[in-house]
């Protein structure tokens, strides 16, 4: 297996989509079949709106589509759909979205939705696909049912909060889904534990996998930037260490 060039992963970094708001940058630019070129916004930290991110025709951006609330992140399903995903209670959720036929909403309504609901993810036109993981999963490989919309997306790779029962525990782990084949591999991630990490003050934010070598890096906010071993489950060095 090819040797990981650093240099190279950490410019695969910066591409790498990590949660809203706070990288509400790196999320991907979409340009719907019709053509419509779509753009984000991040409407601040203050406000009845505050750490809410927004995705609008570039032509109309007083106008959006979507609305995500904190930690939810987009990634592009195919040509025609937009999906995301985000944690719900013991559950990640994945929805996909088709944005030509998303309805405009004024941004007021977003203040009141997420104040007196749990949901992350708002939008006037119900989602056209719609399923949850269940973080209980055990470590290796799982079947699961995948929507035909987002079936098309060949790996993504979810850094999530774990349940540990003890201090030495995974406090974080990997869910590598397949959709195309219909699987998702649980990486319990066995160097984030609560006696090694400030659980909460430092976790994963971001993962991806190296593009030449296949092996998995990402970003521990708060520790550095790190490269895996070729399990996916053990610390095989640091790339940048804050």
């Amino acid at each position: 297996m090819p040797i990981p060039n650093l240099v190279s992963i950490r410019q695969q970094l910066d591409r790498a989509v990590g949660p809203a708001p706070w990288y509400w940058k790196t999320f991907p630019e979409f340009r719907s079949v019709a053509g419509e070129r779509f753009v984000w916004t991040h409407h601040g930290e203050q406000g009845p709106v505050g750490y809410v991110v927004t995705l609008a025709p570039e032509q109309e951006p007083e106008r959006p589509r979507l609305a995500l609330n904190t930690y939810c992140r987009p990634f592009l399903a195919s040509a025609q759909y937009l999906g995301i995903w985000c944690p719900e209670g013991r559950n990640i959720r994945l929805a996909g979205f088709d944005l030509d036929h998303l309805k405009p909403f004024d941004v007021a309504e977003v203040a009141g939705w997420f104040k007196q609901s749990s949901d992350r993810i708002y939008s006037a036109t119900p989602p056209i696909a719609d399923f949850q993981i269940p973080l209980t999963l055990a470590a290796g490989m799982h079947r699961i049912e995948v929507p035909p919309e987002l079936a098309t997306v060949d790996e993504l790779i979810l850094p999530t909060s774990y349940k540990a029962m003890s201090n030495d525990e995974p406090a974080f782990a990997l869910f590598v889904l397949y959709l195309q084949a219909g699987l998702v591999e649980v990486l319990p991630q066995r160097w984030f534990t609560a006696a090694q990490y400030q659980v909460g003050k430092q976790w994963i934010s971001r993962a991806a996998r190296d593009q030449e070598s296949h092996r998995i890096f990402g970003e521990c906010f708060g520790a550095g930037t790190f490269l895996l071993e070729e399990d996916g489950c053990r610390l095989a060095e640091w790339v940048e260490k804050r």
